[in-house]
């Protein structure tokens, strides 16, 4: 990867609507050899897919948790569970396996409280496996999905 594929990386973190044209322009290439690395960069992962950016307050989840996850085993049999287990759970919007205690981290939303209630206690409480969940209530986001730094 070069520092054209970088730019390209940090143009399309900015504004992944950019159109060919107006990318090369902004990379200082022809739209052809521009098209072409957007295609290498996709092909090799580099570039996984483009979404919009919601807000989601605007979108009715006014409430978001960061729930720590200590499960009882950890062997792979009961880690491949409960991964699967929160896969199925939409309101969990991101999930890491960590390192030592506990052993997940998951960003999970909801409409309000007594929602993130109801889920806490229908859902994440009832996975095979869990031994202790530990919530704490986002107060506010200061860095909210910052672009990885290419250049």
């Amino acid at each position: 990867m070069d520092n054209r594929d970088k730019k390209i990386l940090a143009e399309l973190q900015g504004n992944g609507r950019l159109s060919i044209t107006e990318l090369a322009e902004r990379v200082g290439l022809s739209v052809s050899p521009c098209h072409r690395r957007v295609r290498a960069l996709e092909e090799s992962g580099a570039i996984k897919g483009y979404t919009a950016k919601l807000d989601p307050t605007l979108i009715g989840f006014g409430f978001t948790a960061i729930v720590f996850v200590t499960i009882r085993e950890g062997d792979k049999k009961a880690v491949a569970a409960f991964e699967q287990a929160i896969i199925g759970i939409p309101q969990i919007v991101q999930a890491q396996r960590l390192f030592g205690e506990p052993d997940f981290l998951l960003h999970v939303v909801s409409e309000d409280l007594p929602e993130y209630q109801k889920l806490y206690d229908e859902k994440l409480s009832a996975i095979p496996g869990v031994q202790r969940l530990i919530s704490t209530i986002v107060m506010k986001n200061v860095v909210p999905e910052r672009a990885y730094p290419v250049l």
